[in-house]
């Protein structure tokens, strides 16, 4: 398998020297179906996969999929094997940062504690054999709600996490990896042309200075017009972003790519690589309540009890408390059942992928299973097919069929 870094280059001379665009797509493995899916979607469409996988998703602790870093790159490295994959898969940290990772946030933590965890988690995912980590200081939760730290202060905490990062990697005599800096938050600071260009600015300086050159980022993400709630992506920001980048040797990288409305323009417009996360929890939703709704049918034909699988689910969700991370400034305050419908069902949507692994959810997913089996050769199938068919439509955007023999 190819170093990231190694696809990067060879990437970036197919932009300059044959004029072939792409954009490599980085899924989110929030759930195991979607796990498999973009493994399954690796191995028939021959491309290039990267799994850009956070702190509250994975980490030392198990995360929300109960994976730790080395369970989780098993688990991927086993699909591989299930379906014969033969593309560079590499698995990669996402938002690797003080106070990302939600239980942090809860817990207060001070920042030299904060900052230590970080380090600890950064360790855990290069003994893993991850290929790139994101270095994400960007929100500091010392400081007054709405107040981003300063660009020097989010450079010197980016040089101190990958300084650390590259002595933990040399001393367990790993090969290099890659890293990736930057957010697309507001309240990193770095959204807009000036502050971006300080940043990357004040980065190289102090890499130089702590000689750490060769560990200058592979990706920069920036802002591209699109959150949780836009689908649509700015070509001109992404442009000349993209110039402004090109010069270093790095590519630009977007988050936020769910259900964007113009996916084609991210390799036009030169963009490296984009995230996508929570449209694939959607699409694993709505895939178990399609199946649901063919058991009310069965069931009642067979006097069999249902499985309750949407019931359940959003029970789950409500009690872990993460649906009111996602509340609107009218909603806060407000109890669960006091939202509209149509809210609650995009709450119980968004916030399915924290409690997949709840085990109410896991019984009631079973059950489901167990029931259509009746009838269906294989449930489980139909839903990572549905997450499946909702990544092709990005590799196909990016120009990434085939594109491992390319890469």
């Amino acid at each position: 398998m190819p170093k990231l870094r190694h696809t990067i280059l060879r990437l970036i001379d197919l932009r300059e020297h044959e004029q072939i665009n792409l954009t490599l797509l980085a899924v989110c493995p929030n759930s195991a179906a979607v796990l498999e899916a973009a493994v399954k979607v690796a191995a028939r469409c021959h491309t290039p996969m990267l799994f850009a996988a956070t702190l509250n998703q994975v980490d030392r602790d198990g995360g929300y999929t109960g994976w730790t870093p080395a369970q989780f790159v098993a688990e991927m490295r086993a699909y591989a094997v299930r379906y014969g994959c033969t593309s560079p898969l590499y698995p990669c940290l996402d938002h690797g940062g003080m106070w990302l990772k939600d239980q942090h946030t809860r817990d207060k933590l001070p920042l030299d504690q904060a900052i230590h965890e970080v380090k600890l988690s950064l360790t855990a995912c290069l003994e893993a054999g991850y290929a790139l980590l994101h270095i994400d200081p960007t929100v500091d939760r010392t400081l007054p709600a709405g107040q981003a730290p300063t660009v020097p202060v989010v450079v010197a905490r980016t040089v101190e996490l990958i300084e650390h990062a590259e002595t933990e990697r040399k001393a367990l005599n790993l090969p290099p990896v890659a890293y990736e800096v930057g957010t697309e938050e507001v309240h990193g600071g770095l959204v807009d042309f000036e502050n971006f260009t300080a940043f990357l600015t004040q980065l190289k300086d102090a890499l130089e200075e702590r000689n750490l050159a060769h560990a200058w980022p592979t990706f920069v993400v920036a802002q591209v017009g699109t959150d949780l709630h836009t689908t649509f992506f700015d070509p001109a920001a992404a442009e000349r972003l993209t110039e402004i980048v090109r010069p270093t040797g790095a590519l630009l990288k977007g988050h936020y790519t769910d259900w964007v409305e113009n996916p084609a323009d991210y390799p036009a417009t030169g963009m490296g690589g984009a995230n996508v996360g929570p449209e694939f929890t959607a699409v694993e939703f709505d895939a178990l309540e399609e199946l649901e709704q063919r058991e009310r049918r069965l069931c009642a034909n067979r006097r069999l009890p249902p499985s309750r699988m949407m019931a359940t689910l959003e029970a789950a969700v409500v009690a872990s408390n993460r649906w009111q991370k996602w509340l609107q400034p009218d909603e806060i305050g407000k109890r669960f059942v006091d939202l509209t419908p149509a809210r609650r069902r995009w709450l119980a949507q968004t916030g399915a992928r924290y409690v997949w692994t709840a085990p109410t959810v896991l019984a009631a997913r079973q059950t489901l299973y167990q029931n259509l089996a009746l009838v269906a050769a294989d449930p489980h199938a139909y839903v990572v097919e549905s997450v499946a068919r909702s990544i092709e439509h990005y590799v196909d955007a990016f120009n990434l069929y085939d594109a491992a023999t390319l890469l």
